[in-house]
This record gives C-alpha cells, structure tokens and sequence, in this order.
C-alpha cells in the first residue's frame, strides 16, 4: 500500500494539470473520489477533449457522476466533501463559490480540509480571471523567452512546464504540506496553487546563472539551452539523433576520448568563443555513425551520451524495462507511478472508470440504499 493509504481526497473533474496532480497522489496510494459533472458550452454538451475509456491521467479514481446544478447533488458533493482530508479543484477564480462549493462553505463543514486550488494564474493578481494555457503562463515566468536556438523563435516544450512541472507537481507538493500541517494544527486551510508561479519557481537555477552573469538572454547561447558544444542534440548518419550532456571536465575528457576527438581546440571546453565552432565539428562526427553504433560506443559511460528516443522506443529501453518505468494498464502503454518507496510498495494503477456507477462509492461512504435511490430519481446522481 502506497505512503498515502487512509487519505481520502474528492477531486471536482476538470482539465489540464488538476487531474494530473490527483492522479500523483492516486498512484501514491491515496483514495481519490472524482465527481464528474454534465460538460456544456452554451448550453450544449461538450465533446471529451481526451478518450474517457484511456485517459491515463484518469487513472486509479473512482467516479460518482452528479449534476451539479441540482441542490440534492450539491449537498451530496458537500457530504463527501465533509468526509475528506483533500479537496482538489481547477477552475477559474469564483466558480467553485458559484456552484456553493467555495472554501468557506467546505471549510465550515469540515475544519480539517485542505481545500487545494489549481489556476493559471493564481486566485488574485491582474490576470486572476483571464483564460490561458500552458504557454501563456510560461511565457510569463521568463521560460518561454529562454528555450529555443539562436536567432529563432522560441520553442513550446510541450506543456511540461507549466501544466506538469508548475503545476501538477507542485500542486501536489502543496497538498502534501498542507496535510502534514493540518496534522499538527488540526485546521485546513487553502493551497492556492498557479500555474504562472510555478513556472517561475521552475526557473530559480536559470535566474540564479543570470545573477552570477552567467546567462544571457540570447535563446541556445548557453550552458544547459543548447549553447555549449557539450550540452546538445546531434543528428546521427540514419536521422535519428543523440542527447549529449558531458558537462563536467572529467566527463568531457572521456567523450572526447571515446569519440576519437583530438583536436587540440576542444581542450578550451569553457570558451564560449570556441563553442559554435566546436559545435559545428562535432555535427560533423556524430554524423559518421548511427545512433545505434553511437550508443554501443557510449551509452552507458560517464560520457554522458543517450539516445533520443520516441514514444514508441522508450517503453522498450533497457534500462527502462529494468525499472518497470513503463507499464501497460488494459492494454495501454504508460509511465509506471512515481516515486519508489523502500517500504511503501505502490499498487498497479487501475484503468479509468468512465461512467462508473456512483451507487458503490457513495455507500462507502456512507450514504444509505434509501438517499442514493432518492439521488438518482431526482436525476441529480
């Protein structure tokens, strides 16, 4: 049982990166209840931006589904609510208050609440109402403007940043605080978790570099963005490319080595001046062999070098295969859950549960036959 068994969270259903930190705290062992609600536009269903029936991010939740514009529903979410230690949400400022859901009103009913918010841009602030995504709240923290090469655009790293990164992640870290807070204390209290700051927490190494002078605005320019010749991607003789990380000298030495690289020049590894001449000699080396030979040659030394893998080659890697980092769920492909524990042993993730009867869920938590009966005559289960 994972490091989270016995913590019982309810998760209003929603997009981007709230299903993804309930999803955290579900494969570490927590018991996450997912209320979904009727989508509509307008008045108008909306279509499933992803695939219910394989939506990994779903994964290890049960589903009890309610019509939150019914009073009956809203004082059963409330009760289940009461019946937490987590509450996690990811709406807009104000919606979870118009619904009656607001922390103030899940907070009186149980004190002990972590009431965890997930935003873009923050419960307050300027922007706190305004729609965005990912890319608009990294383009904010300073990111956005430092991944990219020389002389081009800026590049979208997926939405690893800010959805996964500064958000999910320390949606979840925020979460875990709170609770081992609310243990001490015995009073809850609100996560207001955003997006746009974690982005910017995310960049602490890059400004501290900028603070010393050792990073300059220009995209691929430096250390660790693609700017030294030691630190970058190289296209092998088959198209397929490497990921090359010898930053420390010793690591360096042995790429050298291994590569059969003598040119004196690459001896003035930390020469900034040298590096887009550097870097134009080793297109040309890691050009002679493929990636495979490349990797025979230096995967696996402290040359740092790996090869750059799809989606559909990494669940094959050796070294992941010797982990289990990826796993297959119902006959879908995906990463195994996060962190290993020395004592904690996590359960395999299970499926998502589309359209899953609510009955079983609320019984478990302690609604009688006769109240979940009169919840679904009156449609609002």
């Amino acid at each position: 049982m994972g490091p989270l068994h016995g913590v019982k969270i309810i998760e209003i259903a929603g997009l981007g990166p709230a299903p993804m930190g309930a999803m955290l705290l579900a494969d570490l062992g927590a018991e996450v209840v997912r209320i979904e609600r009727k989508p509509s536009v307008n008045g108008q269903p909306t279509a499933d931006l992803f695939d219910p029936k394989i939506d990994i991010l779903n994964r290890s939740r049960r589903v009890v589904a309610l019509d939150l514009k019914k009073p009956q529903a809203i004082a059963a979410a409330l009760r289940l609510i009461a019946g937490a230690d987590v509450l996690v949400e990811g709406f807009r400022p104000g919606v979870m208050e118009r619904l009656g859901l607001g922390p103030e009103v899940c907070l009186a009913g149980n004190p002990r609440l972590v009431y965890a918010r997930m935003t873009g841009w923050g419960q307050t602030g300027t922007l706190a109402n305004a729609a965005g995504h990912d890319i608009n709240y990294l383009s904010l923290s300073g990111a956005l403007h430092a991944i990219g090469e020389p002389g081009r655009k800026p590049v979208v790293p997926l939405n690893l940043v800010a959805d996964c990164g500064g958000g999910a992640m320390l949606l979840a870290v925020g979460v875990l605080a709170a609770l081992v807070e609310a243990r001490s204390s015995g009073h809850g209290q609100v996560v207001d978790a955003a997006m746009s700051d974690g982005s910017a927490v995310l960049m602490s190494m890059m400004y501290t570099l900028k603070a010393m002078g050792q990073w300059t605005q220009e995209r691929g320019s430096n250390l660790i963005d693609g700017g030294a010749h030691f630190y970058d991607t190289y296209r092998c003789r088959d198209g397929k490319w490497l990921a090359v990380g010898a930053i420390e000298p010793q690591f360096y030495a042995l790429l050298l080595e291994k590569a059969c690289i003598a040119n004196p020049t690459f001896g003035a590894q930390w020469d900034r001046q040298q590096w887009p001449a550097l870097k134009e000699e080793l297109v040309a080396v890691f050009a002679t062999k493929t990636r495979d030979e490349w990797c025979a040659l230096l995967e696996g030394s402290d040359a740092c070098v790996t090869p750059v893998l799809d989606m559909d080659e990494a669940p094959s890697h050796p070294h992941n295969r010797s982990r289990n980092t990826f796993i297959e769920v119902d006959g879908i492909t995906q990463p195994a859950p996060a962190p290993r524990f020395s004592r904690s042993i996590l359960d395999a993730p299970k499926a998502p549960t589309p359209g899953a009867d609510g009955g079983p869920v609320l019984c478990d938590w302690g609604f009688s036959t006769d109240e979940i009966a009169a919840l679904r005559a009156d449609g609002a289960l």
